[in-house]
Formats: C-alpha cells, sequence, structure tokens
C-alpha cells in the first residue's frame, strides 16, 4: 500500500510540474527585451522599455514596464512610468495571473481570460485593484509578428463602460 501511495504521489507531483511548464507555452513569444512607443494615456506620446524573462527556475515570469512620457502643457517636465510584476500559473484554479505594481500606488492582480484569448491575442482582466474602488482594468496583448506585439490598456470606472487609456507597440531588441 505504501508503495502505491508514493507512486501516486510522484505522478501528481509530475502532473503538477508539468502542467506548470506547459501553462507558460503560449506566452514564450514575449520573453526578451522590448522597446517601442505608446501613444494615450492623457500625454499622447511615449518611449517604452519592456522586458519578460523567466525567473526563479522558470516558474515565474518577471515583467518589467518603464515609459517616459512628452512634456504637455499640464506636465510641462513629461512623465514617467514605472510598473513591476510577476506572472504566475495558479494550479488550484488552474490560471495564469499577473500581479502588477504600478508607480501611482495600485496594485493590479489580472488573471488571463481564455474565453476570450487565442494564440495571438492574451486578455488579462483584473480580479483585484489594490487602492481602486469599483473599477477594473484589461490589459490585452496582441502578438503582430515573432518580433512585434502590441498593448492596449483600458479602465472601467463604476458606471461606465471599458474605455482605451492607451496603447504600445513594441518591437523585440
Amino acid at each position: 500500500m505504501k508503495k502505491i501511495t508514493a507512486f501516486a504521489f510522484c505522478l501528481l507531483c509530475t502532473v503538477l510540474a508539468v502542467g506548470q511548464e506547459n501553462a507558460f507555452n503560449r506566452l514564450d513569444f514575449l520573453i526578451g527585451d522590448w522597446g517601442g512607443n505608446g501613444s494615450g494615456f492623457g500625454n499622447n506620446k511615449s518611449k517604452i522599455e519592456s522586458s519578460f524573462h523567466y525567473v526563479m527556475d522558470g516558474k515565474y515570469i518577471e515583467v518589467v514596464n518603464d515609459s517616459k512620457f512628452e512634456p504637455t502643457e499640464k506636465k510641462p517636465e513629461g512623465e514617467h512610468h514605472i510598473d513591476k510584476g510577476f506572472i504566475s500559473y495558479d494550479s488550484n484554479r488552474q490560471l495564469i495571473v499577473f500581479r502588477q505594481f504600478n508607480i501611482e500606488g495600485f496594485v493590479n492582480q489580472y488573471v488571463l481570460n481564455d474565453s476570450i484569448s487565442n494564440d495571438s491575442t492574451l486578455v488579462f482582466e483584473t480580479e483585484d485593484i489594490e487602492n481602486l474602488n469599483g473599477g477594473k482594468a484589461r490589459w490585452t496583448i496582441k502578438k503582430l509578428s515573432t518580433t512585434e506585439f502590441e498593448t492596449i490598456f483600458e479602465v472601467k470606472f463604476p458606471g461606465r463602460e471599458f474605455m482605451c487609456f492607451g496603447t504600445n507597440n513594441l518591437t523585440k531588441k
């Protein structure tokens, strides 16, 4: 009986480990360093540097976005946005989760919405936003080629529909 229990436990661990590895396959095209331009976000134009890298034995994908916005009349010195986060696989819920920390003090916890995502479009929707009562956010990644992708960031305030805050077009370095 002990041998059967030990075998079943090892088999379960193997299945869970393989599920963890395979969960990120659809995100592999993002791995690397990227640069590009953005528009929207209240400032019209920005330069963005992004990186997506496997960390901690491939159990997570670390995400770093650094955007510098051109000066405007309201913000003559321009603006600097930084967000960092980790994408993980929640084996209990069988979901890909992205936890994002923004310089503005927001912490977004997104889940990949499989019902509207496919091989070329990944749609992450918040299940929680720290420091924004009742709001929601959506981060869409559209794979344009093996060396290009576009992101679309949308926000929904209470009682309103989603509205596009901005887009970024990135090219692999």
